[in-house]
């Protein structure tokens, strides 16, 4: 650990600080706590257009949907 100590003091201020900012992400990223349930309320939301599209032709059509935008 002594290297990457030597290393980031040769590094300039601006650079160290953002050095610590990783540091704190990535400690941070690594404690995180799950935000609890996914929520699926969007489930079957297009179920009207259920026989009208098969799965393949649905994730075409909501494809051109968005490409529209």
């Amino acid at each position: 650990m002594q290297v990457l100590k030597d290393y980031i003091e040769e590094l300039p201020p601006d650079i160290q600080q953002d050095v610590q900012e990783f540091a704190e992400f990535l400690l941070e990223k690594r404690t995180r706590k799950p935000k609890g349930k996914l929520i699926f309320d969007w489930a079957g939301a297009l179920k009207d257009l259920r026989d009208q599209y098969a799965s393949v032709e649905l994730q075409h059509k909501i494809a051109e949907w968005r490409m529209a935008e």
